[in-house]
C-alpha cells in the first residue's frame, strides 16, 4: 500500500493505493497544536493500517506558516566582514513605489545576531583574506551566549569556493553541537548575495522546527508499525528522502499546494491537453499554475510571504500564485461601504458560521450554503453537519442589513467577490504572462476548487473544465506520482564566445555526481535517473536571465549557434523582442535530476460505494434567480453519461456545481468534462 496525506491549514486529506488499486481517502479538520493527531485521524476515518504499507510521502504547511507566524528558531546570521546588513538593505526596488506608508519586511534574524568574520574572497574564488580562526571562535562565541538555536552562514563568493564556509562549519558543530546549522554552499550555489542570504536565513529559521516535526512524524508511524519507505514533498515538484528534508526544509515551503500541479500535469498527459491551469482552491487561500506543454511553470524568484513583504527564497519553485480567498474567507464591509472577501479567514477553528463552532462571521462557505449550492447533511464527507441558520445570521447581520440587500443578495454578492478575486490568481499565471486562458483547460482542485471553478472558467472565457476524480484529495494524489527530484545550481560567468563545450562539461560534472549521488541514497537505480541540464543566459548589460535547455553533447560542442538561436526564441516568447546581434553571456549552470518510478496510479475511480442516480432536487441560486437543480451522486455515474446543466454532482470531499446550458460528459478515466456555453 502507498499513502499520501497533505496537511492544508483547514483540511488534512489522505490518499492510500492498496496493491489491487483500490483507493482509500479521508479528510478531517487539520490540528494545528498537533499536526501529527491530524494525520493520525486521517488513518484512522480511512481505515487504513500503515503496518503493510510501503510508502508514505507527506506533504505539510508547517514550513511556510512558520514563517508567516513568525514562530521560527531564534537564529543567527555569520556573515563576510562588512556585510552584516546585507541581509535587511536588500534590494533598491519598492514593491509599491505610490505607497508612501510602505514598510520593508522585518529580518528573521534581529541585527545584534548577524555578526562578522574576518575573511574575504574574490568573485573568482580566490582567496584575498584568510579566514581568521580567532576571530570565527569570537563569533561562534557571541551566538553561543546569545542562546541561537539555528546558524546561517553566508560569507561572500562562497558559492565560488566553499572552503572558508566549510572550516567555519566545522567549527561551529564542535562549539555549537546542538544547533541547526545551514551553510550557503550547501543550500544554493548561485550569485546574487541578498537573495542568497535569505535562503540560508530561511533554512536555518524553520530547520529546528521541521527536524523535530519529522523526526516525530518518524517515530510515530514506527510505533504504529510503519517499516516502509518515507518521503516528503518539495516545492519542485519532486519528492525527497526525510533526511534530505531535514537538512533542506527550506524546499518545503510550498510542498502540498505544488502536488496538485504535478496531479494535473499528469492528467494533462494521459489526456493529450497540452496547456492546463490548475486551480487549487482550499479553506484559506486559491492558488493557480500553469502547465504549458505537459510541464509546470519552475521559476527561481519566489517570495515568502509575497513579493511586497516577503522573504526571497532563490530556488526552483513550482510558480504559483495564491490569492487569500479560500472556503473560509470573510466577508465584511469596509469603511466605505464596500463588500470585501478576505483575506481574513475563519480557518478550521473556529471556522465558518455554518460550522456551529463558535464562528460568527459570515464566509464563503456561508454563502454557498444559503444559496443551495452545498448540502447541510454531504459536505465534504468530513462528518461536519452544517447549520444553516447559523449561516443566515451570520450574512444577515454582518452584510444584508448593513447593505440593505436581501438575504440572497448579499449571499451571491459574497460568491461574486470571492470568484473575481481567486480569477485573479488564474489571470495572473496566464493572461498577465503572455497566455491566453482560451487555449487552457482548467482542472480545479482541493474541497472549494470544484464549485466554484465553472465561474471562474467564465470570467476568463476558459472553454472547458475537467474535474478530476478526487478533487478535494488531488494534492495528496499528486504526492502518490511525484518522481525524487533535486536542483543544482553553479554560478558561471562566460561570454558565450569565450567558453568552450568541453569547459562547461567539465563543469556540469561536478552537478551530476552530487545529483547521481544524492538520487542512488534515495533509492534510485542509474536506469532511473535523468539529467536536465540548462545554462542560465542573458543579452549584456541585463540582470536577469532566461533558462535555456542543452540537449547537446557539450564534449564535442564547438558551435554554439543553436544554443544562441533557442536563447533568442526565448527572450521573444517571454518579452516579445530579441536581439540576435548583441553579445550574449552564460551567468548560471543549471541541472535538474529526476529520479524515476514506476508511480502510475489509476486514474479512474475503482470505488462505487453510492447507488446510481439522483439525489432528488433542491433550488440554487443562479443571479438572484433559484433554480430547482437535480442532485447526482457523482459515483454514480460511468464513462460515456452526459449532462445538460443546472446540476450539482456530490461526491466524498467535494461539491460539482454546473451551471445552466453547460454540457458534461464522463470520460473514459472518469473525469467530468464540462464544456461552457459561449
Amino acid at each position: 500500500m502507498r499513502i499520501a496525506v497533505d496537511i492544508g491549514g483547514t483540511f488534512t486529506d489522505l490518499v492510500a493505493v492498496d496493491d489491487q488499486g483500490r483507493i482509500y481517502r479521508s479528510k478531517s479538520l487539520t490540528t494545528p497544536d498537533d499536526l501529527a493527531r491530524g494525520i493520525d485521524d486521517c488513518l484512522k476515518s480511512a481505515n487504513v493500517d500503515v503496518t503493510g504499507a510501503s510508502f508514505f510521502v507527506h506533504g505539510s504547511t508547517i514550513t511556510i506558516n512558520a514563517v508567516l507566524e513568525r514562530k521560527g528558531a531564534r537564529t543567527g546570521l555569520i556573515t563576510t566582514k562588512g556585510f552584516r546588513d546585507v541581509y535587511e538593505i536588500g534590494r533598491g526596488n519598492r514593491p509599491e513605489g505610490y505607497n508612501l506608508f510602505f514598510k520593508r519586511p522585518v529580518p528573521l534574524v534581529p541585527r545584534d545576531l548577524r555578526l562578522e568574520v574576518d575573511e574575504r574572497l574574490y568573485a573568482t574564488g580566490d582567496v584575498l583574506t584568510p579566514l581568521d580562526k580567532n576571530s570565527a571562535m569570537t563569533t561562534i562565541g557571541a551566538l553561543k551566549a546569545a542562546g541561537v538555536e539555528s546558524v546561517a552562514v553566508c560569507l561572500l563568493h562562497a558559492y565560488a569556493n566553499a572552503e572558508h564556509e566549510r572550516r567555519l562549519g566545522e567549527l561551529l558543530r564542535k562549539q555549537l553541537p546542538e544547533a541547526y546549522a545551514s551553510l550557503s554552499h550547501e543550500i544554493l550555489r548561485e550569485f546574487r548575495e541578498y537573495e542568497r542570504t535569505s535562503t540560508t536565513v530561511l533554512n536555518s529559521y524553520v530547520g529546528p522546527i521541521v527536524r523535530g516535526y519529522l523526526l516525530s512524524l518518524e517515530k510515530m508511524l514506527a510505533d504504529s508499525g510503519f517499516r516502509g519507505t518515507f518521503r516528503v514533498m518539495q516545492s519542485n515538484g519532486g519528492v525527497m528522502s526525510a533526511e534530505t528534508a531535514k537538512k533542506m526544509p527550506v524546499s518545503m515551503m510550498e510542498s502540498g499546494p505544488v502536488a496538485g500541479v504535478i496531479a494535473a500535469s499528469r492528467l494533462g498527459e494521459s489526456l493529450d491537453c497540452r496547456h492546463i491551469i490548475s486551480f487549487d482552491m482550499g479553506g484559506t487561500t486559491a492558488k493557480s499554475s500553469l502547465i504549458k506543454d505537459f510541464h509546470p511553470e519552475i521559476t527561481s524568484s519566489y517570495y515568502v510571504g509575497g513579493y511586497v513583504s516577503g522573504h526571497p527564497m532563490m530556488l526552483p519553485v513550482v510558480d504559483i500564485v495564491e490569492v487569500g480567498n479560500g472556503g473560509g474567507s470573510i466577508a465584511w464591509i469596509d469603511a466605505a461601504g464596500g463588500l470585501k472577501v478576505g483575506p481574513q479567514s475563519a480557518g478550521a477553528a473556529p471556522g465558518p458560521a455554518c460550522y456551529g463552532k463558535g464562528g460568527t462571521e459570515p464566509t464563503v462557505t456561508d454563502a454557498n450554503l444559503i444559496t443551495g449550492r452545498i448540502d447541510p447533511e454531504y459536505f465534504l464527507g468530513s462528518g461536519i453537519r452544517l447549520q444553516r441558520d447559523k449561516a443566515v445570521h451570520a450574512i444577515n447581520d454582518n452584510i444584508a442589513k448593513p447593505l440593505r440587500l436581501s438575504l440572497a443578495e448579499a449571499a451571491l454578492g459574497i460568491l461574486t467577490i470571492a470568484n473575481f478575486n481567486m480569477s485573479l490568481s488564474v489571470r495572473a499565471v496566464s493572461v498577465e504572462k503572455g497566455y491566453d486562458p482560451r487555449d487552457c483547460v482548467l482542472v480545479p482542485s482541493g474541497g472549494g476548487g470544484a464549485l466554484h471553478a465553472i465561474a471562474i472558467a467564465r470570467e476568463l472565457s476558459v472553454p472547458r473544465v475537467i474535474i478530476p476524480p478526487m478533487p478535494a484529495h488531488f494534492s495528496a494524489f499528486g504526492m502518490l506520482v511525484a518522481d525524487l527530484k533535486h536542483d543544482y545550481v553553479q554560478t558561471f560567468v562566460r561570454e558565450l564566445v569565450d567558453t568552450t563545450g568541453a569547459e562547461i562539461a567539465d563543469a556540469f560534472a561536478t552537478l551530476e555526481k552530487s545529483a547521481t549521488d544524492t538520487l542512488t541514497e534515495e533509492g534510485a537505480k542509474t536506469e532511473q535517473i535523468s539529467l536536465r541540464r540548462f545554462l542560465d543566459m542573458r543579452y549584456r548589460g541585463q540582470e536577469y536571465t532566461l533558462p535555456v535547455p542543452i540537449t547537446e553533447d557539450l564534449r564535442t560542442l564547438t558551435d554554439f549557434s543553436a544554443v544562441r538561436s533557442r536563447f533568442d526564441q526565448l527572450h521573444q516568447e517571454h518579452y516579445g523582442h530579441s536581439a540576435p546581434k548583441e553579445p550574449v553571456m552564460m551567468v548560471n549552470l543549471r541541472l535538474s535530476a529526476l529520479g524515476r518510478f514506476d508511480n502510475d496510479l489509476p486514474l479512474a475511480p475503482a470505488w462505487r460505494d453510492e447507488d446510481r442516480g439522483s439525489r432528488g432536487r433542491r433550488p440554487v441560486i443562479f443571479e438572484n434567480k433559484p433554480v430547482d437543480c437535480p442532485i447526482y451522486l457523482r459515483s454514480g455515474f460511468k464513462s460515456g453519461d452526459q449532462l445538460d446543466g443546472p446540476a450539482v454532482i456530490e461526491e466524498v470531499g467535494a461539491t460539482i456545481l454546473v451551471y445552466p446550458g453547460d454540457k458534461m460528459q464522463v470520460n473514459e478515466f472518469g473525469h467530468l468534462v464540462i464544456e461552457l456555453v459561449s
